[in-house]
Protein backbone atom coordinates (compact mmCIF):
# COMPACT_ATOMS: atom_id res chain seq x y z
CA UNK A 1 0.00 0.00 0.00
CA UNK A 2 1.07 3.80 -0.29
CA UNK A 3 -0.11 7.06 -0.68
CA UNK A 4 0.05 10.43 0.42
CA UNK A 5 -1.51 12.44 3.24
CA UNK A 6 -4.57 14.59 3.87
CA UNK A 7 -5.49 17.71 4.85
CA UNK A 8 -4.21 18.35 8.53
CA UNK A 9 -1.55 16.30 7.87
CA UNK A 10 -0.87 17.76 4.48
CA UNK A 11 0.45 20.97 2.82
CA UNK A 12 -1.95 23.58 1.41
CA UNK A 13 -1.24 26.20 -1.15
CA UNK A 14 0.40 29.19 0.19
CA UNK A 15 1.79 27.06 3.04
CA UNK A 16 5.23 29.20 3.90
CA UNK A 17 9.00 26.86 3.74
CA UNK A 18 10.53 26.18 6.89
CA UNK A 19 12.97 29.25 6.94
CA UNK A 20 10.20 32.14 6.06
CA UNK A 21 7.95 30.48 9.06
CA UNK A 22 10.55 29.94 11.23
CA UNK A 23 11.95 33.70 10.38
CA UNK A 24 8.49 34.95 11.78
CA UNK A 25 8.10 32.12 14.70
CA UNK A 26 11.91 33.22 16.63
CA UNK A 27 10.82 36.93 16.83
CA UNK A 28 7.55 35.97 18.55
CA UNK A 29 9.21 36.77 22.49
CA UNK A 30 5.54 35.12 24.16
CA UNK A 31 6.16 31.66 21.76
CA UNK A 32 9.75 31.40 22.35
CA UNK A 33 9.72 31.78 26.06
CA UNK A 34 6.56 29.27 26.34
CA UNK A 35 8.96 26.56 24.70
CA UNK A 36 11.58 27.26 26.23
CA UNK A 37 10.60 27.15 29.98
CA UNK A 38 8.41 23.86 28.89
CA UNK A 39 11.59 21.78 26.65
CA UNK A 40 14.11 22.51 29.37
CA UNK A 41 11.69 21.34 31.77
CA UNK A 42 10.93 18.19 30.30
CA UNK A 43 14.54 17.55 29.32
CA UNK A 44 15.96 18.05 33.06
CA UNK A 45 12.93 15.64 33.93
CA UNK A 46 13.76 13.34 31.30
CA UNK A 47 17.64 13.10 32.14
CA UNK A 48 17.05 12.65 35.51
CA UNK A 49 14.34 9.27 34.92
CA UNK A 50 16.64 8.00 32.55
CA UNK A 51 19.49 7.99 34.87
CA UNK A 52 17.90 5.95 37.23
CA UNK A 53 17.86 2.89 34.77
CA UNK A 54 21.24 0.80 34.67
CA UNK A 55 20.40 -0.89 31.32
CA UNK A 56 19.36 2.34 29.58
CA UNK A 57 22.06 1.46 26.44
CA UNK A 58 20.74 -2.14 26.58
CA UNK A 59 16.77 -1.66 26.15
CA UNK A 60 17.75 1.39 23.60
CA UNK A 61 19.67 -1.49 21.44
CA UNK A 62 17.04 -4.00 22.00
CA UNK A 63 14.25 -1.13 20.96
CA UNK A 64 16.14 -0.81 17.79
CA UNK A 65 16.42 -4.65 17.42
CA UNK A 66 13.00 -5.24 17.75
CA UNK A 67 11.54 -2.36 15.44
CA UNK A 68 14.14 -3.20 13.00
CA UNK A 69 13.10 -6.87 12.45
CA UNK A 70 9.18 -6.07 12.77
CA UNK A 71 9.88 -3.20 9.93
CA UNK A 72 12.04 -6.26 7.57
CA UNK A 73 9.34 -8.68 8.28
CA UNK A 74 6.29 -6.38 8.28
CA UNK A 75 4.24 -8.00 5.36
CA UNK A 76 4.45 -11.21 7.98
CA UNK A 77 3.38 -9.68 10.79
CA UNK A 78 0.61 -7.17 9.50
CA UNK A 79 -1.12 -10.49 7.94
CA UNK A 80 -0.55 -11.90 11.83
CA UNK A 81 -2.28 -8.64 13.29
CA UNK A 82 -5.42 -9.09 10.52
CA UNK A 83 -5.70 -12.97 11.87
CA UNK A 84 -5.32 -12.66 15.58
CA UNK A 85 -7.36 -9.31 15.62
CA UNK A 86 -10.18 -10.96 13.82
CA UNK A 87 -10.10 -14.07 15.79
CA UNK A 88 -10.69 -12.20 19.03
CA UNK A 89 -13.83 -10.63 17.57
CA UNK A 90 -12.71 -7.06 15.60
CA UNK A 91 -12.80 -6.23 12.18
CA UNK A 92 -9.29 -5.00 10.00
CA UNK A 93 -9.89 -2.68 7.89
CA UNK A 94 -6.84 -1.68 5.27
CA UNK A 95 -5.90 2.27 4.01
CA UNK A 96 -3.47 3.26 1.60
CA UNK A 97 -4.02 6.60 2.10
CA UNK A 98 -5.97 9.40 4.38
CA UNK A 99 -8.82 9.49 1.23
CA UNK A 100 -9.33 6.03 1.82
CA UNK A 101 -8.85 6.16 5.47
CA UNK A 102 -11.05 9.07 6.01
CA UNK A 103 -13.36 6.94 3.87
CA UNK A 104 -13.89 3.72 5.91
CA UNK A 105 -14.33 5.89 9.27
CA UNK A 106 -16.61 7.96 8.11
CA UNK A 107 -18.82 4.84 7.07
CA UNK A 108 -18.30 3.03 9.98
CA UNK A 109 -19.08 5.94 12.29
CA UNK A 110 -22.26 6.43 9.93
CA UNK A 111 -23.58 3.02 10.15
CA UNK A 112 -24.01 3.25 14.20
CA UNK A 113 -26.25 6.02 13.47
CA UNK A 114 -24.11 8.82 15.65
CA UNK A 115 -23.33 12.49 14.68
CA UNK A 116 -20.31 12.69 17.16
CA UNK A 117 -17.25 11.23 18.57
CA UNK A 118 -14.76 11.18 22.11
CA UNK A 119 -11.42 10.68 20.57
CA UNK A 120 -7.87 9.76 22.07
CA UNK A 121 -5.18 11.79 21.49
CA UNK A 122 -3.84 10.44 18.01
CA UNK A 123 -0.88 11.27 15.91
CA UNK A 124 -2.15 8.92 12.85
CA UNK A 125 -5.90 10.50 12.57
CA UNK A 126 -4.11 14.14 12.66
CA UNK A 127 -2.04 13.19 10.25
CA UNK A 128 -4.95 12.29 7.76
CA UNK A 129 -7.00 15.05 8.91
CA UNK A 130 -9.91 12.58 10.33
CA UNK A 131 -11.71 15.71 12.21
CA UNK A 132 -12.05 17.63 9.27
CA UNK A 133 -13.26 14.51 7.14
CA UNK A 134 -15.15 13.64 9.83
CA UNK A 135 -17.10 17.45 9.53
CA UNK A 136 -17.23 17.14 5.86
CA UNK A 137 -20.02 14.48 6.60
CA UNK A 138 -21.68 15.99 9.51
CA UNK A 139 -20.46 14.12 12.39
CA UNK A 140 -18.64 15.78 15.36
CA UNK A 141 -15.24 14.96 16.78
CA UNK A 142 -14.74 16.00 20.59
CA UNK A 143 -10.68 15.60 21.42
CA UNK A 144 -10.59 14.30 25.31
CA UNK A 145 -6.49 15.19 25.09
CA UNK A 146 -6.20 18.24 27.62
CA UNK A 147 -3.70 19.78 24.98
CA UNK A 148 -5.41 18.44 22.30
CA UNK A 149 -8.77 20.28 23.75
CA UNK A 150 -7.41 23.52 24.48
CA UNK A 151 -6.12 23.17 20.49
CA UNK A 152 -9.17 22.21 19.25
CA UNK A 153 -11.13 24.84 21.49
CA UNK A 154 -8.57 27.47 20.04
CA UNK A 155 -8.92 26.50 16.28
CA UNK A 156 -4.98 26.16 16.08
CA UNK A 157 -2.86 23.81 15.44
CA UNK A 158 -0.69 20.95 17.49
CA UNK A 159 3.10 22.09 17.66
CA UNK A 160 4.62 19.21 19.92
CA UNK A 161 3.94 15.42 19.51
CA UNK A 162 3.24 14.87 23.57
CA UNK A 163 2.37 18.59 24.84
CA UNK A 164 0.57 19.25 21.68
CA UNK A 165 -0.46 23.13 23.03
CA UNK A 166 2.79 23.42 24.36
CA UNK A 167 3.28 26.98 22.39
CA UNK A 168 0.32 28.31 24.88
CA UNK A 169 0.69 29.96 28.05
CA UNK A 170 -2.06 29.23 31.29
CA UNK A 171 -3.54 32.84 30.82
CA UNK A 172 -4.06 31.90 26.53
CA UNK A 173 -5.36 28.72 28.01
CA UNK A 174 -7.81 30.59 30.34
CA UNK A 175 -8.59 33.08 27.61
CA UNK A 176 -10.09 29.94 25.18
CA UNK A 177 -12.09 27.36 27.46
CA UNK A 178 -13.62 30.95 29.08
CA UNK A 179 -14.32 32.15 25.15
CA UNK A 180 -14.93 28.53 23.17
CA UNK A 181 -16.32 25.91 25.88
CA UNK A 182 -20.08 27.30 25.72
CA UNK A 183 -19.71 26.63 21.65
CA UNK A 184 -18.73 23.02 22.39
CA UNK A 185 -21.09 22.06 25.50
CA UNK A 186 -20.92 22.73 28.85
CA UNK A 187 -19.35 26.21 29.47
CA UNK A 188 -16.42 27.23 31.85
CA UNK A 189 -17.31 28.12 34.92
CA UNK A 190 -17.82 31.68 36.14
CA UNK A 191 -14.73 33.54 37.34
CA UNK A 192 -12.50 30.71 35.84
CA UNK A 193 -8.85 31.77 36.81
CA UNK A 194 -5.54 30.52 35.25
CA UNK A 195 -4.63 28.02 37.91
CA UNK A 196 -3.93 24.75 36.83
CA UNK A 197 -6.31 23.11 39.06
CA UNK A 198 -9.05 25.26 37.73
CA UNK A 199 -8.27 24.58 34.29
CA UNK A 200 -8.14 21.37 34.77
CA UNK A 201 -11.09 20.66 36.69
CA UNK A 202 -13.30 22.88 33.89
CA UNK A 203 -11.89 20.74 31.14
CA UNK A 204 -12.51 17.93 33.35
CA UNK A 205 -16.24 18.98 33.67
CA UNK A 206 -16.42 20.00 30.03
CA UNK A 207 -15.91 16.25 29.21
CA UNK A 208 -17.66 14.60 31.68
CA UNK A 209 -20.80 14.88 29.38
CA UNK A 210 -19.64 13.86 25.79
CA UNK A 211 -17.83 10.23 27.95
CA UNK A 212 -21.16 9.51 29.46
CA UNK A 213 -23.48 9.81 26.37
CA UNK A 214 -20.39 8.44 23.82
CA UNK A 215 -21.89 5.41 21.70
CA UNK A 216 -18.18 5.87 19.08
CA UNK A 217 -14.66 6.79 20.43
CA UNK A 218 -11.79 6.92 18.05
CA UNK A 219 -8.37 5.96 18.79
CA UNK A 220 -5.19 5.40 17.53
CA UNK A 221 -2.34 2.76 19.21
CA UNK A 222 0.89 3.13 20.34
CA UNK A 223 1.57 -0.23 20.40
CA UNK A 224 -0.47 -3.49 18.16
CA UNK A 225 1.30 -6.81 19.73
CA UNK A 226 0.71 -9.44 16.54
CA UNK A 227 0.43 -12.17 18.44
CA UNK A 228 -2.79 -11.78 20.41
CA UNK A 229 -3.77 -9.04 18.44
CA UNK A 230 -3.88 -6.68 21.57
CA UNK A 231 -3.64 -3.11 21.02
CA UNK A 232 -2.21 -0.93 23.75
CA UNK A 233 -2.61 2.73 24.15
CA UNK A 234 0.03 4.74 27.45
CA UNK A 235 -1.64 7.89 28.57
CA UNK A 236 -1.07 10.35 31.29
CA UNK A 237 -5.17 11.70 32.40
CA UNK A 238 -7.35 8.69 31.78
CA UNK A 239 -9.52 10.27 28.88
CA UNK A 240 -8.02 7.71 26.91
CA UNK A 241 -9.30 5.11 29.30
CA UNK A 242 -12.64 6.72 29.11
CA UNK A 243 -13.04 6.42 25.41
CA UNK A 244 -11.92 3.27 25.45
CA UNK A 245 -14.07 1.70 27.96
CA UNK A 246 -16.92 3.92 27.88
CA UNK A 247 -18.51 3.67 24.07
CA UNK A 248 -20.20 0.73 22.48
CA UNK A 249 -18.16 1.17 19.09
CA UNK A 250 -14.77 1.75 18.83
CA UNK A 251 -12.27 2.40 15.54
CA UNK A 252 -8.70 2.22 15.96
CA UNK A 253 -6.39 4.26 13.19
CA UNK A 254 -2.91 2.59 13.29
CA UNK A 255 0.09 3.05 11.44
CA UNK A 256 1.40 -0.03 9.80
CA UNK A 257 4.83 0.50 11.88
CA UNK A 258 3.31 0.34 14.92
CA UNK A 259 3.29 -3.64 15.42
CA UNK A 260 6.08 -4.89 17.88
CA UNK A 261 5.29 -8.96 17.51
CA UNK A 262 5.26 -10.31 20.91
CA UNK A 263 4.42 -9.46 24.58
CA UNK A 264 8.02 -9.59 25.14
CA UNK A 265 9.12 -6.83 22.58
CA UNK A 266 6.17 -4.70 24.25
CA UNK A 267 8.31 -4.65 28.00
CA UNK A 268 11.25 -3.17 26.50
CA UNK A 269 8.73 -0.24 24.82
CA UNK A 270 6.61 -0.03 28.07
CA UNK A 271 9.97 0.95 30.07
CA UNK A 272 11.59 3.40 27.61
CA UNK A 273 8.41 5.20 26.11
CA UNK A 274 7.05 6.70 29.70
CA UNK A 275 11.09 7.86 30.73
CA UNK A 276 11.55 9.20 27.35
CA UNK A 277 8.34 11.28 26.80
CA UNK A 278 6.83 12.17 30.29
CA UNK A 279 9.95 11.43 32.38
CA UNK A 280 7.66 8.86 34.25
CA UNK A 281 8.44 5.22 35.38
CA UNK A 282 5.60 3.79 33.77
CA UNK A 283 2.43 5.62 32.66
CA UNK A 284 -0.28 6.56 34.90
CA UNK A 285 -2.75 4.72 32.04
CA UNK A 286 -2.01 1.95 30.04
CA UNK A 287 -5.09 0.29 28.33
CA UNK A 288 -4.94 -2.60 26.72
CA UNK A 289 -7.21 -4.63 24.31
CA UNK A 290 -8.14 -7.42 22.13
CA UNK A 291 -10.82 -7.49 20.62
CA UNK A 292 -14.47 -6.72 21.79
CA UNK A 293 -16.21 -7.71 24.83
CA UNK A 294 -19.36 -10.03 24.96
CA UNK A 295 -20.93 -8.77 27.83
CA UNK A 296 -22.74 -5.70 28.99
CA UNK A 297 -21.50 -5.75 32.08
CA UNK A 298 -17.73 -5.62 30.90
CA UNK A 299 -15.68 -3.11 29.98
CA UNK A 300 -14.65 -2.52 26.67
CA UNK A 301 -16.22 -1.86 22.81
CA UNK A 302 -19.00 -4.69 21.93
CA UNK A 303 -17.82 -3.92 18.27
CA UNK A 304 -13.97 -2.73 17.25
CA UNK A 305 -12.67 -1.71 14.32
CA UNK A 306 -8.80 -1.73 13.32
CA UNK A 307 -7.76 0.16 10.66
CA UNK A 308 -4.74 -0.40 9.28
CA UNK A 309 -2.95 2.83 7.74
CA UNK A 310 -0.29 3.05 5.07
CA UNK A 311 -0.15 6.49 3.76
CA UNK A 312 3.21 6.73 2.37
CA UNK A 313 4.86 4.11 4.81
CA UNK A 314 5.62 1.12 2.52
CA UNK A 315 7.37 4.06 0.01
CA UNK A 316 9.44 5.01 3.11
CA UNK A 317 10.26 1.71 3.80
CA UNK A 318 11.66 0.80 0.72
CA UNK A 319 14.59 3.43 1.68
CA UNK A 320 17.44 1.79 2.94
CA UNK A 321 18.33 4.69 5.30
CA UNK A 322 15.55 6.42 5.87
CA UNK A 323 13.23 3.85 6.96
CA UNK A 324 15.07 3.74 10.27
CA UNK A 325 12.49 6.88 11.02
CA UNK A 326 9.91 4.32 11.08
CA UNK A 327 11.18 3.14 14.17
CA UNK A 328 9.88 6.19 16.35
CA UNK A 329 7.66 5.34 19.30
CA UNK A 330 6.38 9.12 19.36
CA UNK A 331 8.03 9.98 22.43
CA UNK A 332 9.15 13.31 21.34
CA UNK A 333 12.44 13.28 23.18
CA UNK A 334 14.28 14.62 20.02
CA UNK A 335 11.67 18.04 20.09
CA UNK A 336 12.98 18.80 23.78
CA UNK A 337 16.92 18.85 22.80
CA UNK A 338 16.87 20.69 19.56
CA UNK A 339 17.91 24.18 19.37
CA UNK A 340 15.62 24.91 16.37
CA UNK A 341 12.80 23.53 17.54
CA UNK A 342 13.01 25.59 20.80
CA UNK A 343 13.66 28.46 18.96
CA UNK A 344 11.25 28.22 15.65
CA UNK A 345 8.68 26.20 17.48
CA UNK A 346 6.65 23.37 15.48
CA UNK A 347 3.72 25.04 13.53
CA UNK A 348 7.05 26.32 11.25
CA UNK A 349 7.65 22.35 10.27
CA UNK A 350 4.16 22.82 8.43
CA UNK A 351 3.36 19.18 9.97
CA UNK A 352 1.80 17.20 12.93
CA UNK A 353 5.23 15.50 13.07
CA UNK A 354 7.13 18.81 13.90
CA UNK A 355 11.11 18.94 15.12
CA UNK A 356 13.90 16.43 14.26
CA UNK A 357 11.47 13.55 13.47
CA UNK A 358 9.39 15.48 11.51
CA UNK A 359 12.28 16.84 9.72
CA UNK A 360 12.98 13.68 8.50
CA UNK A 361 9.22 11.63 8.25
CA UNK A 362 7.53 14.58 6.44
CA UNK A 363 9.23 14.26 3.50
CA UNK A 364 9.28 10.73 3.38
CA UNK A 365 5.52 10.29 3.87
CA UNK A 366 4.65 13.33 2.01
CA UNK A 367 7.76 13.28 -0.77
CA UNK A 368 9.72 16.38 -1.56
CA UNK A 369 7.90 17.79 -3.98
CA UNK A 370 6.08 21.37 -2.07
CA UNK A 371 8.26 23.71 -1.17
CA UNK A 372 7.83 23.00 2.82
CA UNK A 373 8.69 19.19 2.51
CA UNK A 374 12.17 20.43 0.12
CA UNK A 375 13.18 22.74 3.32
CA UNK A 376 12.30 20.13 6.25
CA UNK A 377 15.62 18.64 5.95
CA UNK A 378 17.69 21.88 6.28
CA UNK A 379 15.65 22.67 9.39
CA UNK A 380 18.35 21.31 11.72
CA UNK A 381 22.06 22.23 12.76
CA UNK A 382 23.13 18.19 12.58
CA UNK A 383 24.55 18.62 16.28
CA UNK A 384 23.73 14.93 17.07
CA UNK A 385 21.75 15.60 20.05
CA UNK A 386 18.36 13.95 18.97
CA UNK A 387 20.44 10.80 18.07
CA UNK A 388 22.05 10.84 21.58
CA UNK A 389 18.19 10.87 22.94
CA UNK A 390 15.80 8.52 20.73
CA UNK A 391 14.91 5.43 22.76
CA UNK A 392 15.41 3.43 19.54
CA UNK A 393 18.86 4.93 18.46
CA UNK A 394 16.64 6.85 15.32
CA UNK A 395 20.14 8.68 13.36
CA UNK A 396 18.24 11.43 12.75
CA UNK A 397 21.42 13.27 11.48
CA UNK A 398 21.92 10.81 8.99
CA UNK A 399 18.71 10.54 7.15
CA UNK A 400 18.51 14.59 7.37
CA UNK A 401 21.89 14.70 4.83
CA UNK A 402 20.62 11.73 2.96
CA UNK A 403 17.23 13.46 2.39
CA UNK A 404 19.29 16.95 1.42
CA UNK A 405 20.89 15.01 -1.16
CA UNK A 406 17.65 13.90 -2.55
CA UNK A 407 16.53 17.69 -2.55
CA UNK A 408 19.46 18.97 -3.67
CA UNK A 409 20.89 16.45 -6.10
CA UNK A 410 17.20 14.59 -6.81
CA UNK A 411 17.61 10.69 -7.91
CA UNK A 412 15.68 7.79 -7.41
CA UNK A 413 12.76 7.07 -4.90
CA UNK A 414 9.88 4.66 -4.14
CA UNK A 415 6.24 7.05 -4.27
CA UNK A 416 3.24 5.43 -4.01
CA UNK A 417 4.72 1.78 -4.30
CA UNK A 418 6.56 2.54 -7.84
CA UNK A 419 10.82 3.56 -8.27
CA UNK A 420 10.64 7.39 -9.26
CA UNK A 421 13.30 9.89 -10.56
CA UNK A 422 12.96 12.94 -8.75
CA UNK A 423 14.32 16.16 -10.47
CA UNK A 424 16.34 18.25 -8.25
CA UNK A 425 14.46 20.59 -6.07
CA UNK A 426 14.63 24.77 -7.35
CA UNK A 427 16.89 26.62 -5.15
CA UNK A 428 19.98 24.36 -4.84
CA UNK A 429 21.79 25.05 -8.14
CA UNK A 430 24.78 26.87 -6.25
CA UNK A 431 24.98 24.10 -3.88
CA UNK A 432 24.93 21.34 -6.44
CA UNK A 433 28.05 23.25 -8.16
CA UNK A 434 29.80 23.72 -4.74
CA UNK A 435 29.33 19.85 -4.11
CA UNK A 436 30.62 19.45 -8.03
CA UNK A 437 33.77 21.56 -7.20
CA UNK A 438 34.48 19.98 -4.19
CA UNK A 439 34.40 16.49 -5.59
CA UNK A 440 36.75 17.64 -8.44
CA UNK A 441 39.36 19.41 -5.91
CA UNK A 442 39.25 16.34 -3.36
CA UNK A 443 39.90 13.63 -6.23
CA UNK A 444 43.31 15.97 -7.38
CA UNK A 445 45.50 15.64 -4.45
CA UNK A 446 47.42 17.91 -6.12
CA UNK A 447 44.83 21.05 -6.86
CA UNK A 448 43.62 20.34 -3.21
CA UNK A 449 47.15 21.09 -2.13
CA UNK A 450 47.35 24.47 -4.08
CA UNK A 451 44.20 25.57 -3.41
CA UNK A 452 44.54 25.43 0.49
CA UNK A 453 48.50 27.51 0.01
CA UNK A 454 46.75 30.03 -2.02
CA UNK A 455 44.08 30.21 0.88
CA UNK A 456 46.35 30.58 3.80
CA UNK A 457 48.57 32.73 1.67
CA UNK A 458 45.64 35.28 1.28
CA UNK A 459 43.74 34.47 4.08
CA UNK A 460 44.07 38.41 5.57
CA UNK A 461 42.42 39.45 2.57
CA UNK A 462 39.22 37.49 3.24
CA UNK A 463 35.76 38.58 3.54
CA UNK A 464 33.74 38.03 7.14
CA UNK A 465 30.64 37.34 5.03
CA UNK A 466 29.84 35.26 1.92
CA UNK A 467 29.01 37.00 -1.08
CA UNK A 468 26.33 36.14 -3.61
CA UNK A 469 24.20 33.31 -2.01
CA UNK A 470 26.18 32.26 0.86
CA UNK A 471 24.99 35.82 2.54
CA UNK A 472 22.20 33.89 3.85
CA UNK A 473 24.54 31.21 5.40
CA UNK A 474 27.05 33.66 7.02
CA UNK A 475 24.91 36.29 8.17
CA UNK A 476 23.88 33.99 11.30
CA UNK A 477 27.22 32.15 11.59
CA UNK A 478 31.25 33.23 11.64
CA UNK A 479 33.22 32.02 8.97
CA UNK A 480 35.51 30.28 10.27
CA UNK A 481 39.35 31.65 9.78
CA UNK A 482 42.31 30.00 8.05
CA UNK A 483 45.00 28.87 9.23
CA UNK A 484 48.39 30.09 8.37
CA UNK A 485 49.78 26.87 7.09
CA UNK A 486 47.69 24.19 5.62
CA UNK A 487 47.52 20.55 7.57
CA UNK A 488 49.55 18.84 4.84
CA UNK A 489 52.20 21.25 5.08
CA UNK A 490 52.48 21.59 8.72
CA UNK A 491 52.50 17.82 9.07
CA UNK A 492 55.17 17.11 6.21
CA UNK A 493 56.82 20.29 8.04
CA UNK A 494 56.60 18.43 11.80
CA UNK A 495 57.38 15.11 10.67
CA UNK A 496 53.54 14.23 11.11
CA UNK A 497 54.15 16.42 14.82
CA UNK A 498 57.10 14.32 16.33
CA UNK A 499 59.12 17.49 16.07
CA UNK A 500 56.89 19.49 18.14
CA UNK A 501 56.94 16.89 20.76
CA UNK A 502 60.98 16.55 20.77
Amino acid sequence: MSGTSGTSGGTYLGMPAFPEAAHDAVRDTTLRGNLRHATHTIRAKRAHAVAEVSDWAELREAGKRIKDHTLRHLDRYLVQVEETVTAAGGTVHWAADAEEANRIVAGLVRETGESEVVKVKSMATQEIGLNEALEAEGIRAYETDLAELIVQLGKDRPSHILVPAIHRNRGEIREIFAREMSEWGRPAPEGLTDSPAELAEAARLHLREKFLRAKVGISGANFVVAETGTLVVVESEGNGRMCLTLPETLISVVGIEKIVPTWRDLEVFLQTLPRSSTAERMNPYTSMWTGTSDSDRADGPRTFHLVLLDNGRTDTLADEVGRQALRCIRCSACLNVCPVYERAGGHAYGSVYPGPIGAILSPQLRGTGSEIDASLPYASSLCGACYEVCPVAIDIPEVLVHLRERVAQGGTATREGAKVVLRPAKGHAAERAAMRAARWAFGRPGALRAGQRLASRTRRLHPRTLPGPGRAWSESRDLPPVPAEPFRDWWRRTDGGEDGAK
